[in-house]
């Protein structure tokens, strides 16, 4: 019987299912557990980033603390979905200026208390527990901005633009005070970050004016030592033999004034400061009749206005820190040089002539006497003792565009201001009002400066820190025309080539190198020994597309507008071209939107092309575009 038992097999079967379900639905349950814990993990990542981006966009509008924290956790819940949010926890730690600004950090505990685990834990004897889950977001809010409005001072911002009855230059100054009280009224709800939004002002022409009370300044030029310092300086006639008390010696990179006769100066740089120092002039303290018989002390003929010169390629079109170890970053004053012609004949006011009354009309900035008639027109120019003689009483006066600053025509830089705070907001607004339309056009000159007035490098240091990722640098340049240096037909004569500028005269070669300063490093579209009107156009827009590509390729965001600009409006083909290379250029040196696109889906150029009628409607397009800036990427 017993045998039978055993041989016999009904119901294998089904023992054998039995055994088996037990760890199958083991597995089952398991697995329904697993994908609900991973739902439900993924309902409240969703849920954290939902809540994260929309409270940064709250907080950008300015809502206070408490408000923040709760339309936070609101937010967190109604998007929860699938999960019970009494199982999660929310934190907010919201951005302020001692963990650094900017920052919003949420983070998110879910608990998930598991549906068949405890039975099957209870089955083999042990304790079910429930799952815990922690997260966090870290959120950067572009809610800080440094905006750098370099705009055209040049001569043709006088004039009348379009239907409004107004000249460009009074158009644009509304305009842009618009845009910076639009920014200051987003930018005072911030009361997260400190100095939520800055604006720096850089008015262009010829040249830049970076203020004459930074002649001290350790990245200027102290010493002389730039390759462009004394380019348009001869001092070989101011030797020991020629005058033992008074002259100058060059020991290294530096020209030294030797000799006793510079009192206090004595063994010092002498520099172009130093010159704006040194050139007097004389005036009357007591006439009798049409003679003076009594004379002031000689007094300071003109002090530095504050205009640089460009610094040599490739210095001119970066943000490269200035430094004594490598000259040529240094920042050079302006001295336009006394161009030939004697401007007065007697020389010490005793009623006779000392020189002729020579001069040549193509040099229009004759301010000072040619010290001797001996010396050929090149000569006349470059010598170095006429700036050392004073002008007596008497002489003629100079005309008011002449003399070492000329081409200087533009106001001072203002550097950053906090336009949250109304000092800053008014100090800004009231260097836009104090523009005034003079010179010619140097963009890339402007954006040069504008790129160093948000950058953290020296010579302006008010701009965050360049590695900052919660701000946003911004240059924001507007023309009305090409750039342009005004050329001279003086070949056979001094050479100078062009009227003097930002840098120098297109006609001297920079010592060191086979070429003119403006045609340094520049490609095949520019000639390097034509010296016209075009070529020189051509050079400033090489500059132009270089200076724009480092700035962006440094993380500077670059916008741009013409100013009733249309190649239409000119009649003949040459000036067509010029004014269309101008747009192409422009839009060429303009970043990318990060949040428009064009008409072919590809990011939309942040160029505008404006006229005097519609450019109070772009800088508002412009201000939207710079408050999408503000919001959460």
């Amino acid at each position: 019987m017993f045998r039978k038992f055993f041989r016999d097999t009904r119901g294998n079967y089904a023992l054998m299912t039995v055994i088996a379900l037990v760890p199958l639905m083991g597995a089952l349950v398991l697995a329904v557990d697993y994908t609900e814990i991973s739902r439900q993990r993924q309902d409240t990542l969703n849920a954290l980033d939902a809540a994260g981006l929309a409270t940064a966009r709250y907080i950008a509008g300015g809502a206070s603390d408490q408000q923040a924290i709760a339309y936070a956790n609101d937010f967190f819940k109604i998007n929860l979905r699938h999960v019970d949010p009494v199982n999660t926890v929310l934190t907010v730690v919201l951005p302020n200026n001692n963990n650094g600004g900017g920052t919003l950090k949420i983070c998110a505990e879910l608990t998930y208390s598991p549906y068949f685990l405890p039975a099957a834990a209870m089955l083999i004897g042990r304790e079910s527990r429930d799952f815990k889950f922690n997260t966090c977001s870290e959120i950067r809010l572009k809610n800080t901005l440094e905006v750098s409005l370099v705009l055209d001072n040049s001569t043709s911002m006088n004039t009348k633009g379009g239907t409004t009855g107004k000249a460009r230059m009074v158009l644009l100054k509304d305009a842009a005070k618009q845009l910076v009280s639009t920014l200051a009224l987003q930018a005072e709800q911030m009361k997260q970050v400190d100095k939520p939004v800055q604006f720096s002002l850089v008015p262009f022409a010829a040249s830049v004016n970076i203020g004459p009370d930074n002649k001290d300044k350790s990245w200027m030029d102290l010493s002389g030592t730039s390759p462009v310092h004394h380019e348009d300086f001869d001092w070989s006639t101011m030797t020991k033999s020629a005058n033992s008390s008074k002259y100058i010696e060059k020991s290294g990179d530096v020209y030294y004034m030797r000799g006793t006769g510079w009192g206090s100066d004595q063994n010092k740089p002498m520099t172009r400061f130093k010159l704006y120092d040194l050139i007097m002039a004389q005036t009357c303290k007591k006439k009798n009749g049409s003679k003076c018989t009594t004379f002031n002390s000689p007094e300071q003929y003109e002090e530095w206005a504050g205009c640089v010169e460009a610094r040599p390629s490739p210095y001119n079109n970066n943000d490269e820190t200035p430094t004594s170890g490598t000259p040529a970053t240094l920042f050079v004053p302006m001295f336009a040089p006394d161009e030939p012609g004697n401007f007065w004949r007697d020389t010490n006011g005793d009623g006779t002539n000392d020189v002729n009354n020579s001069s040549w009309s193509v040099y229009t900035n004759n301010w000072w006497v040619d010290s001797s008639d001996s010396l050929s027109v090149t000569g006349r120019q470059r010598d170095m003792r006429k700036y050392f003689m004073v002008k007596p009483w008497n002489a003629s006066a100079a005309s008011s565009s002449s003399g070492p600053n000329s081409s200087c025509t533009t106001k001072p830089i203002t550097p950053l201001q906090d336009v949250t705070k109304e000092a800053g907001k008014q100090k800004i607004t009231t260097a836009i009002d104090a523009m005034a339309a003079n010179g010619y056009t140097n963009v890339p000159e402007g954006i040069a400066w504008g790129w160093r007035t948000v950058s953290s490098n020296e010579p302006f240091t008010e701009g965050r820190p360049n590695t900052d990722k919660g701000n946003d640098k911004v240059v924001i340049v507007l023309t009305d025309g090409a750039n342009t240096y005004d050329s001279v037909s003086d070949a056979s004569y001094v050479g100078n080539r062009s009227t003097y500028a930002a840098y120098g005269y297109a006609g001297q070669t920079l010592p060191g190198s086979s070429t003119t300063r403006l045609f340094l490093d520049t490609d095949s579209t520019v000639s390097k020994n034509s010296y016209t009107d075009a070529n020189y156009t051509a050079a400033l827009n090489w500059h132009m597309k270089t200076v724009c590509q480092n700035a962006k390729d440094s993380n500077i965001l670059v916008m741009t507008v013409s100013l009733d600009l249309d190649p239409s409006q000119f009649s003949k083909k040459a000036d067509k071209d010029t004014a269309q290379a101008q747009i192409d250029g422009l839009k060429t040196c303009a970043s990318d939107s990060r949040y428009r696109q064009d008409e072919d889906g590809k990011p939309a150029k942040l160029y505008w092309n404006a006229t005097s009628d519609n450019l109070s409607e772009k800088f508002r397009e412009i201000a939207d575009e710079l408050s999408n800036l503000r919001v959460v990427k």
